[in-house]
């Protein structure tokens, strides 16, 4: 065990060991000899072991005080303790400072506890790359790989960073990324992510993404900035120590000075309250457990694939009584098949043709559904002009028979805006799937019917957040009313809104938030980051979500399980919950000794058990945030 101690925690462990069998030989020999032997002996007898066990502190406080950083807990233990010895107390002014260091040395043990899960993440990053050049392997940097490499993966490997499989079979290992145990196959053509560890086959992978763009980097990234991000409750201790600490120190000053010199009463007696003041005072227990319970809760959270970027948002995520989900690839699978096409009355293009041009339309654009299309059919090479129009389609030209003709991809309302014509009537009998309809210079080709099923875990993850306490669930999407509300109903949401903009999204979302309180935001895709930024607590998926929703999003789900929704949340409000509870206890129980100190019915002792020993129970008690059940 020692040897997985940091140097700075083997050093104050040796010190406590020290210090502590010379303090027991003190206290026996003191029960033995007494009054026998002169106090100037027992003061340089207690004073050895004193400055052995509190070097560090004494350090700090002088270091501290000489930069204006006078009111800190190292200052009241060395003032404390300092004045303890001056007034003959030497047996509680050694204990006191012994027994500080030891919940030090735990309170360090504590942290590192909950550092662990993270730490583990932060090895995910593989520290070479082997590039296939010229017929030859080439050990490189991962930060120095470009996309288009080839890299050579071997079994047991870290894939350094994200591309795509060219040449090989084997299985992944995800769980790093995930948190999950089971094993993802790999083979040509397939996606694979930085991070994961490859299994029994080699992989030749061709890099598609630079290292600062690939997973990994940017989930260290969100890990390295979350601790930054600090919750309402950890701003309210900070400034609570900021102004608590030096009106205690005044208010001891106050009390070792003015009842002997205005009341005539025992300095001795009172500088021992002002000590036992002092101690009880030191606000550890707010300062280290606090922020630690919200560290475990993202130590937690990222056990089962979950990153939080902050504490802030777990303690909103608590706080959040409602969510909205995006519908294609969040609430659906977002694999899209096509079913059927359906050319218009007046269109003289086979299914074949209409096909070909809806697919080079969409060939550039990443959308589930356009994905689905250029999948279907060889597109056209000669689109040109391409514009992506948010919530609507694709508006491209093509060269046909010599001519540049405009071509329009996308829903109904498109093509209505634009002046096609014949799209309601054909609207009508594709009304329960989702339909992409095709024109070319104005006029109607036809209609490419599409099907998405919800996904297997998205029912019982609603079913779960409602037992959670959530009142509302919404499913807010792009496409038509007739497909929303047959996926709204297999899932269980409570309401569902249709043919949404990304700009009808956010206005809708506001009108959640305004009759429900704290909303929550699931999405996955580039038009889904305005109502993610919008919501009190966006959450992205990780695995299939664009890059621009991972990053404006303030969770996100690393293996797009929406059943880990209620868990981070049901983490939040455990945390939440915690942190409080400490607040509460250790201010209460402080506030009860400082008065008892006050009126000289609390020993040192009791301050002891008021500075340290609530430290440890609410450190034990912040701990409980990273046990997952």
């Amino acid at each position: 065990m020692i040897r997985n101690l940091s140097k700075k925690q083997q050093s104050r462990l040796f010190r406590i060991l020290i210090s502590a069998v010379m303090y027991a030989a003190l206290l026996a020999a003191y029960a033995l000899l007494g009054e026998k032997a002169a106090a100037p002996v027992w003061l340089v007898a207690f004073l050895i072991p004193y400055f052995i066990i509190s070097e560090d502190v004494l350090r700090k406080a002088f270091k501290n005080i000489r930069n204006g950083q006078v009111f800190d807990e190292n200052f009241l233990m060395a003032i404390a303790t300092i004045a303890a010895f001056g007034i003959g107390e030497y047996s509680e002014g050694l204990a006191v400072m012994l027994f500080y260091q030891i919940g030090e040395f735990f309170q360090d043990l504590a942290v590192e506890r909950s550092r662990s899960s993270i730490a583990q993440m932060m090895e995910l990053a593989p520290e070479v790359a082997w590039v296939e050049k010229d017929g030859a392997l080439e050990e490189m940097d991962p930060e120095e790989v470009e996309p288009g490499d080839i890299l050579v993966i071997k079994p047991g490997e870290k894939i350094p960073l994200d591309g795509v499989v060219v040449e090989g079979n084997s299985f992944l290992d995800t769980s790093a990324l995930t948190g999950e145990s089971a094993l993802s196959s790999k083979s040509a053509g397939d996606e694979v992510l930085s991070g994961c560890i490859n299994g029994q086959g080699t992989l030749r992978v061709r890099v598609t993404k630079a290292y600062e763009d690939s997973t990994v980097a940017v989930i260290l990234d969100l890990v390295e900035n979350a601790s930054e991000k600090k919750a309402r409750l950890e701003n309210f201790i900070t400034r609570f120590a900021r102004y608590y600490t030096p009106v205690v120190t005044i208010l001891a000053a106050i009390l070792a000075l003015f009842p002997p010199l205005f009341l005539g009463a025992s300095p001795a007696e009172w500088i021992r309250r002002a000590c036992v003041f002092l101690i009880v005072s030191c606000p550890c227990a707010l300062v280290i457990s606090v922020p630690l319970g919200f560290f475990c809760g993202i130590a937690a959270g990222s056990k089962i694939g979950v990153l939080v970027k902050g504490g802030n948002y777990l303690e909103a995520l608590a706080r959040v009584r409602a969510v909205a989900f995006d519908k294609t690839g969040t609430v659906t699978k977002g694999v899209f098949d096509v079913l059927e096409v359906i050319p218009s009355q007046d269109s003289s293009y086979n299914i074949a043709e209409i096909l070909a041009l809806a697919a080079g339309a969409e060939q550039f654009s990443n959308h589930p559904i356009a994905r689905a299309l250029s999948e279907a059919a060889d597109y056209l090479s000669t689109v040109q002009e391409v514009r992506e129009i948010p919530g609507r389609g694709v508006s491209c030209t093509v060269q046909k028979e010599g001519e540049t003709q405009k071509l329009l991809v996308g829903n109904a309302r498109l093509l209505e805006e634009e002046g096609v014509s014949g799209v309601e009537v054909l609207a009508e009998s594709t009304s329960e799937n989702v339909a992409v309809f095709v024109a070319l210079s104005g006029v109607l080709l036809g209609a490419i019917l599409l099907g998405d099923e919800p996904r297997e875990d998205a029912g019982e993850a609603i079913a779960v957040l409602k037992k959670a306490g959530i009142r509302t669930v919404v499913m807010l999407t792009g496409d038509r009313d007739a497909a929303a509300r047959k996926v709204a109903e297999a899932v269980g949401c409570d309401e569902y809104r249709a043919a949404l903009l990304p700009q009808d999204k956010v206005a809708y979302l506001e009108q959640v938030m305004a009759r429900r309180g704290s909303t929550a935001f699931v999405g996955d895709g580039i038009n889904d980051a305005p109502v993610l930024m919008r919501s009190d607590v966006g959450i992205a998926m990780g695995a299939m979500g664009s890059d621009a929703a991972i990053a404006a999003a303030d969770i996100v789900l690393m293996h797009d399980d929406l059943r880990k929704i209620p868990q981070i949340i049901r983490i939040a409000k455990k945390t939440t919950r915690i942190v409080r509870e400490n607040i509460v206890f250790a201010i209460g129980v402080k506030l009860v000794v400082l008065a008892l100190g006050a009126a000289g019915a609390a020993s040192m002792w009791a301050a002891v058990f008021a500075d340290v020993g609530v430290a440890m129970l609410a450190i034990l008690n912040a701990m409980r945030s990273g046990r997952i059940r």
